[in-house]
């Protein structure tokens, strides 16, 4: 997708907000920006974007920042995510999803312009871009929200070794290890952080209600992350070797045939971090259904019966801390 259809896809998403919608987005964004978070960092950090696609309560870009002078954002367009599963050939993404994917990154771009920087967007696996971008720019690390499924984590290991191999390639010597760029990740999915839980991973309950009365008793919910005011600048050395900053494909370049969308549909899901607040501020403000919601929440009989923030919170356009605070 060219920068005029990035534009565009911002624009048809405004497009369908209301006005009230769209002053709380912004309002949203300012309130919780800061002008006062020290940045005390040296040398140049990669944030490397996954399911976090959002700038508020992003621990990932967040620590890039705060730990460098430069921060270069990146996002890997994974060609396995559109192939199939494993066992029985299933797709792993269809035309809906990757839509939602292509207007989550286009809403995402679009923020951190509008802050002083930018997203490299990258078609490859990330253990192989990734570390050829750290090498490019001289980047000390790579920052990015920790995954759970056995792929994800597969890939977050063989980033780690990819980084490992620039390290020792350029010394020769396994001592020099800290001195090259390493991979940090942070926990940034659920509400309730998961050093916090009051129990050990392998003894979670079974039962959700133990769950929520075990944490709720025991836990808090941590503080969210504040936006600094300007998320730039972005990196000069290593700029010459990246050409450009990379298109977001078309869905016909994913293999699929942009279709109208079904007028079955409960609601119109639009991907990204501004719609994610929209209907934030649209289910809790404008319609007060957390009211109703233990009534309504098992019905499927309109796009309020339940939150329908599955889809924004899946792809990270909106945190479940934040949703708390709010």
């Amino acid at each position: 997708m060219k920068t005029s259809q990035t534009s565009s896809a911002c624009s048809n998403q405004e497009n369908l907000l209301s006005h009230e919608q769209i002053k709380f987005v912004e309002a949203a964004l300012r309130t919780h920006t800061s002008n006062k978070i020290e940045r005390n960092g040296s040398g140049t950090a990669i944030v490397w974007f996954r399911n976090d696609l959002r700038i508020l309560d992003n621990e990932a870009l967040y620590r890039a920042w705060q730990s460098s002078q430069a921060v270069l954002p990146v996002y890997c367009i994974d060609p396995r995510l559109f192939g199939t599963t494993h066992y029985f050939g299933f797709p792993k993404t269809g035309e809906l999803r990757a839509q939602f994917l292509l207007e989550s990154l286009a809403d995402l771009k679009r923020n951190l312009l509008k802050r002083g920087s930018n997203l490299l967007i990258k078609y490859g696996k990330p253990e192989e871009v990734l570390p050829a971008i750290a090498q490019s720019f001289g980047a000390h690390t790579v920052y990015a929200q920790k995954e759970t499924c056995n792929e994800e984590v597969m890939v977050e290991k063989n980033v780690m070794k990819g980084l490992e191999e620039i390290t020792l390639s350029s010394g020769g010597s396994t001592s020099l290890k800290a001195n090259g760029p390493m991979l940090q990740l942070v926990w940034g999915s659920t509400m309730y952080h998961l050093a916090d839980l009051p129990f050990k991973m392998e003894h979670i309950p079974d039962v959700y209600t133990q769950f929520r009365k075990a944490v709720e008793s025991k836990c808090n919910v941590r503080p969210f992350y504040r936006l600094p005011a300007l998320l730039g600048p972005l990196p000069k050395n290593g700029m010459n070797e990246i050409d450009e900053w990379g298109d977001i494909p078309m869905l016909g370049q994913l293999g699929w045939r942009t279709k109208d969308r079904s007028s079955f549909g409960v609601m119109r899901f639009i991907g990204g971090e501004r719609a994610a607040l929209a209907r934030l501020h649209e289910y809790i403000w404008e319609k007060d259904r957390l009211r109703v919601y233990k009534e309504t929440r098992n019905g499927m009989l309109g796009p309020d019966y339940s939150t329908k923030f599955s889809p924004w919170l899946a792809f990270g356009s909106i945190s479940p801390r934040f949703i708390h605070e709010e």
